[in-house]
């Protein structure tokens, strides 16, 4: 049986987002990123302030992501880390307020995919190729249609100029160089 809402279509048997221009929902959208701290503790932190559109395409390979991210907005729970990333030694939000993300190709297969875009940090712009997952669709009290997506993916910061770290004296380094990225998306078709 079914359970294609009007926010859904089934393609090849898999309920999928009906195509069209939907909107993140930035209360409930998460754009996470995990380091490591002296080479084991995780260190996670998310940016709060998020603006996307998603158009998903009748053939959801067609489907293009144009996403901004406010630098300024980070919040790993600690003020002190976070002034740091907000400075030139990491994202420099003064020179830098903003990273974008464009997508530039997608592969779906059933309710999972790749997308591949550029992404853009400190005015670097580099490919990443992120892991997503559509999760389900419903129609909210107020009458939205609403889809939510989980991606993930790893990026090495350096890559993108953020190349602040210490010398451990033990070996290694304070910060890690691989970051991983996940997103926890909610959609809402306009």
């Amino acid at each position: 049986m079914s359970t294609t809402t009007p926010a859904t279509r089934s393609i090849d048997g898999v309920d999928l987002p009906a195509a069209g221009i939907w909107k993140v929902d930035p209360g409930h959208a998460e754009v996470g990123f995990m380091g490591r701290h002296l080479l084991f503790t995780k260190v996670r932190g998310r940016f709060v302030d998020v603006a996307a559109t998603v158009r998903i395409g009748t053939d959801p390979a067609d489907s293009l992501v144009d996403a901004t991210i406010v630098m300024a907005s980070v919040n790993s729970g600690d003020q002190t880390r976070d002034d740091h990333l907000r400075s030139p030694d990491f994202f420099d939000v003064d020179r830098w307020p903003t990273a974008t993300f464009r997508s530039t190709e997608v592969d779906w297969n059933g309710r999972e995919g790749t997308m591949t875009g550029d992404l853009t940090i400190r005015d670097v712009t580099r490919p990443v190729t992120l892991g997503v997952e559509f999760l389900g669709a419903v129609a909210d009290p107020w009458g939205n249609e609403r889809a939510v997506f989980d991606a993930h993916g790893r990026i090495t910061r350096e890559d993108w100029g953020l190349t602040w770290n210490v010398v451990l004296e033990a070996g290694g380094v304070l910060v890690s160089s691989e970051i991983e990225i996940d997103l926890h998306i909610e959609l809402v078709r306009q």
